[in-house]
């Protein structure tokens, strides 16, 4: 496989694997899942230096003055250094010295500078194409977010099952609600899960067992969101789907046949002892009669007591107060909210 640009790219799908051209594969759904814990921050950053980019690039475009390609290109490349360091670009094989370097080599073919500037010429074109797609980068990233947490949030979290064809049964059920609800996605277009990709079908020497021949599809993508979709939908056909930890509130893949609502890494508050553990000791804790948000709740009520005692609380603020922690553990308790919800709420208190 070539080398890649950041909205031209080429993965490789084979046996429940995304390969995205080293050695290193990933599970179907893994990458969606580190970008459900993406920071927002990141995205945030990278707007900032785009708007930056820009601005400088379009006065360029403008004034065609070649006194400023180091200064715009300076600008692009504070957009790359936190895009590269996203998930997925870190382990795509990319062509760097391109990306690093645009400006300048653009500035160096003098006949392509001149092509740069005509307006509707196909080089123009693909200069405003590209800094259209980088406006909106970081947007298409949060929409991604928003509409795939939602779905697994109120559509699958309350799955009995976890399997491909549960997966499916709530799939169907939050399609046709969209689709019911008239619900539109890029702007006036009707809903629909459906992206632009070119493919091919390859045979290479296993990852895994070297040597050993395998056929992959290599599948071409112009926009990161649609890979990220495809990663989804192809992970939720596999039987993996990403769940929000009940202890974090973290995202993790849940792979085929295997059902848990805790993460494996370590639980906030502690050094060694993960997620999954504290979920174990939940566990008994129901054995004895209590339920998790019952634990949360006598944690809050002790808290709130000694706040009581310490004269920071008055008779009618700890009356109201707790009265409040147990409307919420109610709720956690029949389902209306989950665990980590209730322990962010109680934080706040």
């Amino acid at each position: 496989m070539k080398a890649n640009a950041y909205d031209q790219f080429s993965v490789l799908f084979w046996e429940g694997n995304v390969m995205l051209g080293g050695d290193e594969s990933f599970l179907l759904g893994q990458i969606t899942t580190d970008f459900l814990n993406l920071d927002e921050q990141i995205l945030t950053e990278i707007d900032t230096h785009v708007r930056e980019f820009s601005k400088e690039m379009r006065v360029l475009f403008k004034n065609k003055n070649s006194g400023t390609v180091i200064s715009v290109q300076e600008k692009l490349n504070a957009v790359w250094d936190v895009i590269f360091a996203l998930p997925f670009y870190r382990d795509l094989p990319l062509d760097i010295r391109t990306a690093y370097n645009l400006f300048p080599m653009l500035l160096a073919d003098k006949q392509q500078w001149g092509e740069a500037f005509r307006d509707g010429s196909e080089v123009n074109k693909m200069f405003m194409e590209f800094l259209d797609k980088m406006e909106y980068f970081a947007e298409s990233i949060r929409n991604f977010r928003g509409q795939i947490s939602g779905m697994l949030e109120l559509y699958f979290e309350s799955l009995t099952r976890r399997n491909s064809e549960a997966y499916a049964g709530a799939y169907t059920k939050y399609y046709r609600d969209m689709v019911d609800a008239g619900v539109l996605l890029f702007g006036d277009l009707p809903f629909e899960q459906g992206f632009p990709v070119k493919v091919r079908f390859t045979s290479l020497s296993h990852p895994e067992d070297k040597g050993k021949p395998m056929m992959a599809e290599e599948s071409e993508f112009s926009y990161l969101s649609h890979f990220l979709y495809t990663d989804f939908y192809r992970g939720l056909i596999a039987g993996n789907m990403p769940r929000r930890c009940h202890n974090c509130g973290r995202y993790f893949l849940l792979n085929k046949g295997y059902d848990t609502c805790y993460c494996n890494n370590v639980a906030p508050g502690e050094t060694e002892k993960t997620c999954r553990k504290v979920g174990a000791h939940k566990k008994e804790a129901r054995k004895e009669g209590k339920t998790p948000a019952r634990l949360e709740y006598d944690k809050i009520y002790n808290r709130l007591k000694t706040r009581r005692a310490r004269g920071k609380l008055s008779v009618d603020e700890w009356n109201a107060a707790v009265a409040l922690a147990l409307e919420y553990k109610d709720k956690a308790e029949t389902g209306k909210i989950s665990d980590f919800v209730l322990r962010k709420i109680y934080d706040k208190m």
